[in-house]
């Protein structure tokens, strides 16, 4: 992951529901800039253990879903959503930036259930050492995430789509807003929407990261290196919603489908 140095990076990971233990502050943004970038203190590993979904969803197994459960195999669309988020009621006590060098100019908007922001995609790909997630394809690499697995381990970035949120801090206290590890995104891009899971903390006052399979699976380029967008990204945060467990992609698909139904009744 493309890490930049920020002057504070506050705030805990989550105090979630039950189950999740308070994560130390810091996290990491790629920033596909002219800045150089420094690495980051990677906040403590949470242990995320299974707790109750917004919608019973079951668990097949595998890290991925089958094609069948691909993004955008829904009957719930871009568009469709899209256009519940055309206008913003700010939440956060100002904008973050996108990259360490530029005016902030992004908050984070709420609606019924949910709450959303428009930004870039930066990589992470830190978490489990994989073929494409390591110290050889990544400078910037971390072999940890601010939530971990049912079974204590990092998340895979090249396997799991997740999205990186900023750490808490005056601006913004995402468990404020029911959001937590393993909650459930729509992350909507060029047409297509992707259901993913939190799964990362960054700088406390930047914003717009996802994993290195949210990318790809969304037709961004997931270079670690050199990949991500600067802009066109759509993140919808379902309130007091979780996959369960985190690593389980088709649990964030199934809950993701239902919580984007009851988005767009509800909005």
């Amino acid at each position: 992951m493309r890490t930049l140095a920020l002057a504070t990076v506050s705030g805990a990971a989550l105090l979630a529901a039950g189950s999740l233990a308070p994560a130390a502050t810091g996290g990491s943004a790629y920033r596909p800039d002219a800045f150089t970038p420094v690495r980051k203190a990677r906040p403590a590993p949470v242990h995320l253990t299974p707790v109750a979904h917004a919608r019973p969803v079951p668990d097949d197994g595998p890290t991925s879903p089958p094609p069948a459960a691909s993004a955008g195999a829904g009957a719930i669309g871009a568009a469709d959503l899209l256009a519940k988020v055309s206008s913003c009621k700010p939440i956060s006590n100002g904008s973050y930036r996108t990259d360490e060098g530029a005016s902030p100019s992004v908050p984070v908007c709420g609606l019924n259930g949910a709450v959303f922001w428009k930004a870039d995609l930066d990589i992470d790909c830190d978490g489990q050492v994989t073929k494409a997630c390591n110290v050889d394809t990544d400078p910037w690499f971390q072999g940890d995430t601010a939530f971990h697995t049912s079974g204590d381990r990092p998340l895979n970035a090249e396997e799991l789509p997740y999205v990186v949120v900023p750490s808490r801090s005056s601006l913004w206290d995402f468990s404020s807003a029911g959001i937590k590890g393993g909650s459930v995104v729509a992350v909507v891009y060029a047409g297509k929407v992707e259901y993913a899971v939190v799964g990362d903390t960054g700088p406390a006052g930047i914003i717009g990261e996802a994993s290195y399979a949210t990318a790809e699976a969304l037709g961004i380029d997931p270079d670690p290196k050199a990949g991500g967008t600067g802009s066109g990204v759509t993140y919808i945060l379902f309130k007091d919603s979780v996959a369960s467990p985190i690593e389980s992609h088709s649990a964030a698909v199934t809950a993701g489908e239902a919580l984007a139904g009851e988005f767009l009744r509800n909005n």
